[in-house]
């Protein structure tokens, strides 16, 4: 009765009456279905992973941003949790979550929101890697002798944010933020999003190794400029999943992929493809004989464009059938062919169902405004993500 009453709450999504559906093979397409076994193993496995290694998990949010799935990665803790928007922050503030890192460089039109989360949470940590972003911190002092709990930026060569780690902006930055009253520097945050050039665990952990040295390179800078206990953290999926000897040394670790993973994880070298937890289903709606292909009811608007021209399978694989593509896409429509030969029109008849595993798992599920989440088939619940920035 619990089960149902969940599915009827999401049935404005869907043209039918969503109290009559117990299998996934029975949802309107295209949808996304998660596997909550595989999710929890993969969220097991990552938790031992740096219990193991005496390591603080902080999971980031950013792919999934549900509830559910935040309790299965805090194993129901609601703290210490890693999020990419200010909506994500509120979303797990107004569930009882606490200890939030907005792990996002600190924007001035978000410095009140990042305030009044300073001021509610017991613990709300920003981000930021330059002084102009600082002197606005400075400028909006928290109320009730609150500090502002800061993070450093780092960037160890990953080329996106962050200061670099080889600058002595970076320690002129850290000693500004430590001797400023209302300011704490509470740690230092990497991400090591070069790894997502890698293949193999060996690449893997050349690039986590690099950036785990870096990072603590930095923090002897720390000590020797008499700053003592901040936090040191890096992360990425990759990295977090062949994790180096010496990642024992650091406080943190921040992955977030790994809850659901995907083709491009696997490609990288992270997992399996048997370790991909979700998948977008899709009926065959149109045969083509005449150009050899097959007409789909998932679009771009259902799987994202990420993916495409990377694999030999198009924008995903379609699971079962390795001889299939998925060769393009329009918003609404996917054509699927064959990578060689002729296509058996009556292997796919009109309705029949593919199931294609998501090249990049963050921007698929982004897609959606619900997860149907099953065990062996059966939908045991849905997950409604939070969205807007």
């Amino acid at each position: 009765q619990i089960q149902i009453s969940k599915l009827q709450l999401v049935g404005s999504f869907y043209p039918f009456k969503m109290s009559c559906v117990e299998s996934i093979q029975d949802l309107c397409t295209p949808a996304m279905v998660v596997d909550l076994d595989q999710v929890k193993r993969n969220a097991e496995a990552m938790r031992m992973r740096f219990s193991e290694l005496g390591v603080q998990l902080r999971p980031h949010m950013k792919t999934h941003k549900t509830l559910q799935c935040a309790d299965i990665m805090t194993a129901g803790s609601r703290c210490c949790i890693v999020v990419s928007t200010l909506a994500e922050a509120s979303f797990y503030a107004d569930n009882g979550y606490d200890d939030i890192l907005y792990a996002y460089p600190l924007g001035f039109d978000k410095m009140e929101r990042c305030a009044e989360l300073s001021e509610r949470l017991d613990q709300f940590h920003v981000l930021l890697d330059n002084r102009v972003t600082l002197g606005e911190l400075k400028s909006r002092p928290l109320k009730n002798n609150k500090s502002w709990s800061i993070w450093i930026k780092l960037d160890c060569n990953n080329g996106r944010a962050g200061v670099s780690h080889i600058d002595p902006a970076a320690l002129e930055l850290a000693l500004e933020i430590w001797q400023t009253a209302g300011l704490m520097l509470t740690g230092v945050y990497a991400h090591c999003g070069n790894t997502y050039s890698c293949q193999g665990e060996q690449q893997i952990h050349s690039i986590a190794q690099q950036t785990t040295s870096s990072t603590l390179s930095f923090m002897e800078k720390l000590k020797s400029a008499g700053i003592h206990g901040v936090k040191s953290s890096i992360g990425s999926t990759p990295s977090c999943s062949h994790p180096v000897p010496d990642m024992a040394q650091l406080s943190e670790v921040h992955p977030g992929n790994y809850i659901f993973y995907d083709v491009q994880q696997s490609i990288i070298g992270s997992c399996r493809v048997e370790d991909v937890a979700i998948r977008v289903l899709t009926r065959v709606i149109g045969h083509y004989p005449h150009r050899n292909q097959l007409l789909v009811d998932c679009g771009w608007a259902a799987l994202s464009h990420d993916g495409g021209g990377r694999l030999p399978t198009g924008y995903a694989i379609i699971e079962g059938h390795p001889e299939l593509r998925l060769l393009s896409m329009t918003q609404e429509h996917g054509r699927v062919e064959p990578v060689s030969g002729k296509l058996d029109f009556k292997q796919f008849p009109l309705g029949s169902l593919l199931y294609l595993m998501p090249y990049h798992a963050c921007a698929t599920a982004l897609m959606h405004p619900v997860y149907f989440v099953h065990s062996k088939g059966k939908i045991l619940d849905t997950w409604k993500p939070t969205r807007g920035w």
